[in-house]
Parts: structure tokens; C-alpha cells; sequence
């Protein structure tokens, strides 16, 4: 039975099925499924996603539907893990945002997605979130990463904004940087004292993976 339940999250996530994530996250919880297992299961398959987009296998629009369908399933799967006291392995914590003055979230999420998937305790700040925000959330999370997003060149400095912020409040030193978006590119990145600079999703969590020593 339970097999059968972790065969039905794996495919979810690649048939992109959205509107049944969450019944279906539910159905392994409520046939005493290992919510470790049904975790694993769920990010393996976002990691075939993610490999397969890297390769060319895979586009835009299913990176972003496979992520809609983690968004349902994984919060079922992580209240259950927490209601049993288990915890995951974590490779580091990352702090994640689309900067002040940018809605854009496409692009931030499947960043955040792959993270998870990678094993990466992710907080996700959202979009159009201030410089201060960042500021405030590594105060409170300790991360080991912030990663920023900005798909705007007039939003692309306050990536900047940050850095600075970190700086001002003693903090830079605490944490890698690493930013992304279209109109960023590694000279960017220098320019503003970035840690690391991805052009892609898969990009991303390379080079997070790489700053904390990782192979």
C-alpha cells in the first residue's frame, strides 16, 4: 500500500498533476506513509525535473508547474515530519527573495524549489521584499546563504542595497551572497561584492552547493 502511495507522489510530480498534489500528499500521510520517505520521494522527482530542464528535456512551463505541484504536496508531507518530531538532513540554510521593487517570482521559486530539492533548508521571502527584510531574516534564521533575485534592470541594484546592509550591520561576513536574474551577469556580480552568480535555475544551486564546500 504504502509503495504503491509514494509510486502516486512521484507521479504527480512528473505528470504535473497541481489540482490532485495536495489529495494525494494527504492519501500518504493518511495510509501511514514515512513522511521522510514521501519527502525524498517528492524531491527526487523535482531533481528529475530540474536535470531534465538542465538537459534540454524539459522547459520553462514544466520546471514551473513541477514546482506548483511541490508548493501543494510538501507542506502536507513537512507538518507531518514535524508532528513526528523527525528531521531531515539539512545541506545548509539559504534565505531567498525576489528584491524591493520587483513582483517577478517565476524564477525565484524554481531557484527555491531546486534548493530544496538539493537539501537545503529554504526560507523564502517572497517578492518585492526590502532591503531591510534580508537584513531582519538573517538576524533571525542564521543563514548560510542569501540568494536574490531581481528581473528588472532598474530593481537589479538593490541587490546592491543588501550587500551594503550587510555590511553596515556587521553581517557580511556571516553569510555568502549570491544573486540572479536576467539582467545580472557575473561583472555584475563582482561589482557589487556577490559571493556567487547563477544564469540559471540548476545554476543556482550549483554554485550554493560550491561556496559551502559541497560536491
Amino acid at each position: 500500500m504504502s509503495e504503491k502511495a509514494l509510486e502516486n507522489l512521484k507521479s504527480i510530480v512528473l505528470d504535473f498533476d497541481i489540482d490532485n498534489a495536495e489529495k494525494v500528499a494527504k492519501e500518504a500521510i493518511s495510509q501511514k506513509v514515512n513522511p521522510m520517505e514521501a519527502a525524498k520521494v517528492l524531491t527526487d522527482a523535482i531533481r528529475e525535473i530540474g536535470d531534465g530542464f538542465e538537459k534540454g528535456d524539459y522547459f520553462l512551463p514544466d520546471l514551473v508547474c513541477a514546482a506548483e505541484v511541490l508548493k501543494k504536496a510538501i507542506p502536507v508531507i513537512t507538518e507531518e515530519i514535524q508532528k513526528q518530531g523527525k528531521k531531515s538532513g539539512s545541506l545548509g540554510k539559504v534565505v531567498i527573495g525576489t528584491v524591493f521593487g520587483d513582483i517577478h517570482s517565476i524564477g525565484k521559486g524554481m531557484v527555491a524549489t531546486l534548493l530544496y530539492a538539493a537539501g537545503f533548508e529554504v526560507i523564502d521571502l517572497g517578492i518585492n521584499v526590502r532591503s531591510e527584510a534580508f537584513l531582519d531574516a538573517v538576524k533571525e534564521h542564521r543563514p548560510d546563504i542569501i540568494a536574490m533575485s531581481a528581473l528588472l534592470t532598474t530593481t537589479a541594484m538593490e541587490q546592491k542595497n543588501v550587500i551594503e546592509g550587510l555590511k553596515k550591520e556587521k553581517l557580511r561576513d556571516k553569510v555568502k551572497v549570491i544573486i540572479g536574474g536576467s539582467p545580472i551577469n557575473q561583472e555584475f556580480a563582482d561589482s557589487i561584492g556577490a559571493d556567487g552568480y547563477g544564469a540559471t535555475a540548476p545554476d543556482g544551486v550549483k554554485v550554493a552547493k560550491s561556496l559551502l564546500g559541497i560536491k
